[in-house]
């Protein structure tokens, strides 16, 4: 069992737990992600590390109530134990001394954008970070991100907080500005991460995504987060989670993460029958 030493509610929907798990903790690195299994009957859900602590032991992860599985999760507290906390698995970001490299973050994404951005930074990159969401209730972390970065840029879908944009405006601006970035890194919704991957073509920038589809094992075995990347079919849980986000088929990983929508609604509405207290924002 993995015990829960800490939780923060982020937002009404995106919760932050640090788990008590010394031997991935020791051996995690930015980029990986783990499988948590929340009881002994549950789903394995893949989760980005967004931080850890190899002193005390413990592992940060951040993830949004979506479906009946998360929302089970967000009921956990402090002193809770986890059936299972799988990782560090998939491969880690290439971390190498690039020059200047831009981190983009949208949404729930800005978690495991911050590790990446904070060992860029310590390899000696000058890092300019954009980080986006919504709306201002759905941002996080901005203190964090401007620790770690020489240059961030906020923005907000509904200009309720920072500037008004998507986080693929200021990209653009950037780029367009003369700016010699040589390398992007884009993490949150795959619509988001297309279009991240979208501006940055024209300019020739390699751009990085972590790609987080549908998943099983997370070993290579089961062939459920295969994606087509450059005309090859890739697993995710091995291959990656990071692709060059100019070859993914973004068209082909959005109709897979569609596949069990039905399934999950009905599984979301048969959860928060049995457990009404469980319903809605904010429990």
């Amino acid at each position: 069992m993995f015990r829960i030493v800490a939780r923060e509610d982020l937002a009404p929907v995106t919760k932050l737990f640090v788990v008590e798990a010394p031997e991935v903790a020791c051996k995690a690195q930015p980029g990986q992600f783990v499988i948590v299994i929340v009881d002994e009957r549950g789903e394995r859900i893949p989760l980005t590390i967004a931080d850890y602590d190899r002193q005390a032991g413990t592992v940060t992860i951040i993830f949004q109530e979506v479906g009946k599985t998360t929302r089970l999760l967000g009921t956990k507290r402090p002193g809770d134990e986890l059936f299972a906390f799988v990782g560090p698995l998939g491969l880690p970001t290439e971390i190498e001394r690039y020059g200047i490299v831009m981190c983009v973050g949208g949404g729930v994404g800005i978690a495991p954008i911050f590790p990446i951005a904070r060992a860029l930074r310590e390899a000696g990159n000058r890092v300019i970070s954009i980080i986006g969401a919504r709306t201002r209730d759905l941002l996080f972390w901005e203190e964090q991100m401007r620790s770690v970065s020489d240059e961030l840029v906020v923005t907000t879908d509904d200009g309720s907080y920072g500037r008004k944009a998507l986080v693929t405006v200021p990209e653009k601006e950037i780029l367009e500005s003369g700016v010699s970035v040589d390398r992007i890194w884009g993490i949150g919704p795959a619509i988001m991460m297309k279009f991240v991957a979208a501006t940055s073509r024209p300019f020739g920038v390699k751009t990085l995504v972590s790609l987080n589809t549908i998943m099983v094992d997370g070993t290579g075995m089961c062939g459920a987060c295969r994606v087509e990347v450059a005309g090859k079919t890739r697993f995710v849980c091995v291959d990656g989670p990071e692709f060059d986000g100019h070859q993914v088929n973004w068209d082909l990983l959005m109709e897979r993460q569609r596949i069990y929508l039905d399934e999950e609604k009905r599984a979301l509405a048969l959860f928060e029958e049995r457990c009404p207290s469980c319903r809605g924002e904010g429990h």
